[in-house]
């Protein structure tokens, strides 16, 4: 299949191949036609498999076809579509995709990227002049609706770019507020790599008799990445890292860590060892993480230490490898986390380190993932780390003690102690306590 069969304006064909789109991929392919007839639409498929262009070329024709009245003088403030992501850089990669494919067309579209983590006001000054389409960042686009920098009551098309996280409960409550601004007749489309049964019955709740469109994988869509898995004591996996850079000359290294202060922490080891290192996370401002983005792709830095703040979104071109120093917490991050390497048809190596506190979730990734992944032993780098004893949570035997909704609760954790109490104080043949008083 070709692109000139999908029903394309030649100007939109014209962008496609100066972006390298020579045939549409699978995801774009099913898509186009979908949005084109106006459905509404949930798309699952992999990291790095042209979603992006899939809604963005129809989304521009739609536009062109639907307004052409409204551009010139008379054009009224829009947006008529409006793109939600989860992450500035993915804004920025999306808006700058969405850019580059209407620059050929007739009209020109007013195409605005808005994100929290700068100023406001050079946003609300460049939406003066209204706009045609928006990609936005849900809490900034809330921002500037109360600041009355533009207003959603004209949005037909309103695409969830990483739906997965934006329907989360991390966005919840925005998503909701935006929701609400929105025409009640619209059209909705849904994109991501993964989707947990949990999002799926709450995107029901927002689609209307939606196209399903999942692309499976097979061996002409599976990305390149090989992947591996290393036992090492938590306190080696720095020493273990660097092993490896230096062992196999890695140029390029994305590197996951849970939190801010890992990225800092393990950046600075890193660097005081002679290897160019340098975090990346939320806590940057925009200007710094735009800069450490650029010169990482310009190869300037060997390491970026990262958070999953750019798990989502951030593409750069023939990275060879991504390594999970600490594991996600959530299992369907996995993919989005790997998918950073091995892209656009280019082989990558994804590494994870499973130490005995994470042995049991690496376990449960594996398993969710279907992974069949030997877990290895490097010499001079065996673990002497215990295994964490099994929890006596239930279902924790399938490695689900981890898994949010199966923690145990307040009450659960009191009733355990009070129970290891009971136990101890039988072994003394001190009284034990009745139980039944207690809520």
């Amino acid at each position: 299949m070709s692109f000139d069969s999908l029903g394309l304006p030649a100007a939109l064909l014209t962008a496609a191949r100066a972006l390298g789109f020579e045939s549409p991929t699978p995801i774009q392919s099913a898509a186009i036609p979908v949005v084109l007839g106006g459905a509404d639409l949930r798309a699952c498929a992999q990291t790095g498999s042209g979603k992006t262009a899939a809604y963005g070329l129809p989304v521009l024709q739609r536009l062109i076809e639907g307004n052409a009245g409204r551009f010139g003088a008379a054009r009224t403030r829009g947006p008529y579509a409006l793109v939600l992501v989860p992450t500035r850089e993915l804004a920025l990669q999306v808006g700058t995709v969405l850019r580059d494919l209407a620059r050929h067309l007739p009209q020109r579209l007013r195409i605005h990227v808005v994100f929290g983590g700068e100023s406001i006001n050079p946003q609300m000054m460049g939406l003066r002049g209204g706009a045609d389409l928006v990609v936005a960042t849900p809490g900034r686009l809330i921002d500037l609706v109360e600041h009355r920098a533009l207003a959603l009551s004209e949005v037909h098309t309103l695409v969830l770019d990483e739906a997965d996280r934006l329907l989360d409960l991390g966005f919840a409550e925005e998503l909701q507020r935006v929701l609400g601004l929105l025409p009640a007749r619209r059209q909705n489309l849904l994109f991501s790599a993964t989707y947990s049964p949990a999002v799926v019955r709450l995107a029901e709740g927002l689609l209307h008799r939606p196209v399903v469109i999942e692309i499976a994988q097979t061996p002409e869509t599976v990305p390149d990445i090989a992947q591996r898995a290393i036992a090492v004591d938590t306190t080696r996996r720095t020493a273990l890292l660097r092993h490896l850079i230096e062992t196999h000359e890695w140029s390029r290294v994305l590197v996951f860590v849970a939190t801010q202060y890992a990225a800092e922490l393990v950046a600075e080891k890193l660097y005081r060892q002679g290897v160019y290192a340098t975090a990346f996370h939320g806590g940057l401002s925009q200007g710094a993480r735009t800069r450490v983005l650029d010169e990482f792709k310009d190869e300037r830095w060997e390491v970026v230490v990262a958070t999953d703040l750019s798990a989502r979104g951030i593409d750069i071109s023939d990275l060879p490898v991504v390594v999970n120093y600490d594991l996600p917490r959530a299992v369907a991050d996995y993919v989005h986390r790997i998918g950073r390497t091995g892209r656009a048809g280019e082989s990558g190596l994804a590494v994870s380190f499973v130490t005995a506190p994470t042995a049991a979730h690496w376990r449960l990734i594996a398993k969710r993932q279907r992974l069949d992944i030997p877990l290895e032993t490097l010499e001079g780098f065996e673990p002497t780390e215990e295994a964490v004893p099994a929890s006596p949570v239930p279902g924790a035997e399938d490695g689900n003690g981890g898994i949010k909704g199966k923690r145990p609760s307040k009450k659960d954790r009191l009733r355990a102690a009070a129970a290891e109490d009971a136990k101890r104080r039988e072994a003394d043949g001190s009284a034990v306590p009745d139980l039944r008083t207690r809520s």
